[in-house]
């Protein structure tokens, strides 16, 4: 590797702003081989160090962009890895799978739709079948889309996909996962800079994203005593197929520009704070919010 995690570089050059031209797909959840320019996961970056090694992880929306680069780093850390994603992202998930294998670990890929909370126990239920247990629960699958029209535009039946996938599911899964998790494992969600600087075209998806903010701090000292630790990542913006497949071209085209580093964030800028959660590094960590949002401030 030319450069890894640890090499120092100037951030605000370390990846390039995205070219959004021409980028847009046209259903969400979008897909990373449609995308001409391609997200980073740390495919020839990430160095691991042993830092997860026998560990057994569930991730959710493990097919693609933050996703694919914590199952990437955690692989590379030494963890086996269940990733769960939707049917139509089977492609995506493939390579996921191949991503993990080739770092010598187990790849599971489970399809389904985490809006159904029959999918969420089977799910469950796959991963302690196949792994044995689960160390780490890692709840980032998350739907959004933008309606610059505001309001009115947000439809009863796109609140509810945003509120069952984004919120319902992490309830569901935790509820679900618990039973399998042991003292010293830990559960880590996927918030966002909107659940405390909500864009007015987001404003669904950022209700959500403080939502899991409060979840995580409460779920946390719940789970306290049990010697399960809860914490969450709230990403900035960063590039990933969600943005291409939910955002209108004019947002697109200024994504990310706006951060005091003054471009988009890679899922593989991520990667290292979900590692830091997961392991034994983080021990006296629960109830916290990690900002990885290129200075935008919580």
């Amino acid at each position: 590797m030319t450069h890894d995690q640890y090499a120092q570089r100037d951030p605000t050059r370390q990846h390039a702003q995205p070219d959004t031209e021409g980028q847009h797909q046209q259903e969400p959840p979008g897909s990373t081989t449609a995308m001409a320019d391609q997200p980073d996961h740390g495919e020839s970056s990430y160095r691991g160090s042993g830092r997860l090694a026998g560990k057994k992880a569930v991730i959710t929306g493990g097919d693609s962009g933050i996703g694919r680069a914590v199952a990437l780093a955690f692989a590379r850390e030494g963890a086996d890895v269940v990733v769960a994603h939707l049917e139509q992202e089977q492609s995506d998930a493939d390579e996921t799978a191949r991503l993990v294998k080739d770092s010598g670990q187990q790849a599971v890929l489970v399809a389904g739709d985490l809006t159904d909370e029959d999918q969420c126990q089977r799910l469950i239920e796959r991963a302690v079948a196949e792994l044995g247990t689960i160390d780490v629960l890692v709840n980032n699958a998350a739907y959004q889309m933008a309606q610059p029209d505001g309001i009115e535009a947000i439809s009863t039946e796109q609140l509810d996909r945003v509120l069952k996938t984004n919120l319902y599911a992490m309830f569901w899964l935790c509820k679900l996962g618990l039973r399998h998790m042991r003292p010293g494992s830990a559960i880590i969600n996927t918030s966002s800079i909107q659940a405390s600087q909500p864009s007015p075209e987001l404003l669904d998806y950022a209700v959500t994203k403080a939502g899991i903010v409060n979840f995580t701090k409460g779920l946390a000292a719940m789970l306290a005593q049990r010697g399960i630790r809860v914490n969450a990542v709230a990403p900035g913006p960063i590039w990933t197929p969600l943005i291409p497949a939910t955002m209108p071209d004019q947002k697109m085209d200024s994504f990310g520009e706006q951060t005091p580093l003054g471009r988009a964030g890679q899922p593989a800028e991520l990667a290292p704070a979900y590692v830091f959660l997961a392991s034994q590094e983080s021990s006296y960590v629960t109830g916290e919010v990690i900002a990885v949002t290129g200075g935008m401030p919580l």
